[in-house]
């Protein structure tokens, strides 16, 4: 196995989109480019100010350096929606803990109680916000707002970049799009201890885009175990394709494995991921692509032991049950025992 230290993903400034129909031309280009044969980049120029991205690391510190009784006040083990903070270790990927701790928040709506409502409609909900930190849901609410923004526009460009119509995913991403924010702080790991502070994955929405601090950690996996670091890049974001996108282009665009080694024992990291995904009530199609592209896909990989699902609402559940145990067997315990689905 190896791992090349070096910015070794390709670099695309958001802004040229708006420098004339060349310098756009040759963004989109770019964009298609490297979502196909990286499925990872850097975003510069995405218009977000350095002020409030420097707020949204500040309160997110903020929130961990709370007492255990405050974060435990809001835990994700009281919400059926999945929202709330989890203990580092708490969260399984690959059957395995990721010692991170970690505070969801998701789109603000009220919960729905029909009875008769399938079951992923349960993920939809309110947040949980601490007490102890007013300016937690402020800030985070503001940032959430702005990247919905700048996500959206890159989903967009994205089509224009498969030579569909501009709009082309928005039916998909919909009125009530399952939208995520994730806060996250790796705490430092001696040698002695399990390094997993996210196992490799794929993210399962349209797009991730994530602020990192200055600790390194996070490693892309561009070929079968050459693992490559995502080294922090001042005032950037990391941009991944989620899983949704591999299956609306038949594996045209590339979601790419990716996991994060924690810091050592003298050091944490901070990171806040901003997810787009689609209406849960969705259903993935695959986007009849122009014949030179569509003669590139190569179909979506799928893990036999995850496989994906295209039914925006039964994929996103299945991922979060996996993950969370303790909400799934608090709240959907009749879904874990494979008599009903997932």
């Amino acid at each position: 196995m190896s791992t090349t230290r070096a910015l070794s993903l390709p670099v695309i400034d958001f802004s040229q989109l708006n420098s004339g129909p060349q310098s756009r031309q040759a963004v989109l280009e770019k964009l298609g480019k490297s979502a196909r044969e990286v499925g990872f980049f850097y975003l510069t120029g995405h218009g977000i100010s350095a002020e409030l991205l420097t707020q949204v690391q500040q309160v997110s510190r903020q929130f961990f350096a709370l007492s255990a009784a405050d974060k435990l006040s809001v835990q994700m083990a009281n919400s059926p929606h999945f929202r709330g903070y989890n203990r580092a270790g708490l969260e399984i990927t690959r059957s395995q803990p990721d010692y991170r701790e970690q505070f969801d928040i998701g789109a603000e709506r009220e919960a729905v109680t029909q009875e008769d409502a399938p079951v992923w409609l349960r993920m939809q909900g309110p947040n949980q916000w601490p007490a102890a930190l007013p300016a937690l849901q402020t800030v985070i609410t503001r940032w959430q707002q702005q990247m919905t923004a700048v996500a959206l526009e890159l989903l967009r460009a994205f089509a224009e970049a498969l030579s569909l119509p501009r709009h082309a995913f928005d039916n998909l991403y919909g009125e009530y799009p399952n939208e995520h924010v994730k806060l996250i702080r790796y705490p430092g790991r001696t040698s002695d201890e399990s390094r997993q502070g996210v196992g490799a994955h794929k993210d399962s929405g349209f797009l991730t885009l994530l602020l990192q601090d200055q600790q390194g950690g996070l490693q892309v996996e561009l070929t079968p175990d050459n693992w490559v670091d995502a080294v922090p890049l001042d005032g950037a974001f990391v941009v991944n394709i989620g899983e949704l996108l591999e299956l609306a282009t038949n594996g045209y665009l590339r979601a790419t494995v990716h996991r994060v080694v924690s810091p050592q024992a003298d050091r944490e990291r901070l990171s806040v991921a901003f997810f787009l995904g689609a209406q849960l009530s969705g259903v993935v199609p695959v986007y009849q692509l122009a014949p030179h592209l569509a003669r590139l896909a190569t179909g979506p990989t799928s893990d036999p032991l995850n496989p994906l699902l295209r039914e925006v609402g039964w994929n996103y559940l299945k991922g979060r049950l996996r993950s969370h145990p303790d909400v799934a067997n608090r709240f959907y315990a009749e879904y874990l025992n494979n008599e009903k689905r997932p």
